[in-house]
Parts: structure tokens; sequence; C-alpha cells
């Protein structure tokens, strides 16, 4: 699979947020979990993976099925702010 710098970009900002879950990556880039580790291990400096790894690490927010029901949107609504 090939990704545009652009893709790239935005797979890492996903893999970044709390909010979006690794499905959704899945879903829109066809990166499974381990795939965006792979990815992410390769894409980041080493400092930066860990701290990444060790961000979403059992974060339940980051798995549609640990999440809470009353997480139903994939961002924080002040996120992307519209001027």
């Amino acid at each position: 699979m090939t990704l545009t710098d652009s893709e790239v970009s935005r797979v890492i900002e996903m893999a970044w947020e709390d909010r979006t879950p690794f499905e959704a990556i899945e879903d829109q880039f066809g990166l499974s979990e381990k795939a965006l580790i792979t990815f992410m291990r390769a894409q980041l400096k080493s400092g930066s993976f860990k701290l990444w790894r060790s961000r979403v690490t059992g974060r339940k927010t980051k798995h549609i099925k640990l999440r809470s029901p009353e997480v139903s949107r994939a961002y924080c609504a002040t996120q992307y702010k519209h001027r």
C-alpha cells in the first residue's frame, strides 16, 4: 500500500488523537493495529514512537469495543474550530 504525503500525515495525526480508534484508521487506510504500529515505528523518531506507544497502550478510547458508550465521536468537539 502506497500512501501520499498528506495521507501519511493524516494517519499519524489520527494515531495520536485520543478519540480516534484503531478501527477507524483501518477502515480508512487499511492499516490494522499491528500494521499501524509498524508504520508509526518507521515514520517517527525512536523517542516519539516510544511516547506514542506508551500513550496509546491500554487507552480504552483507541478500541471501539472498550470505549464507553458516551464516546460517540472520533474527535473532541473543540478540536476542529471553524472561523
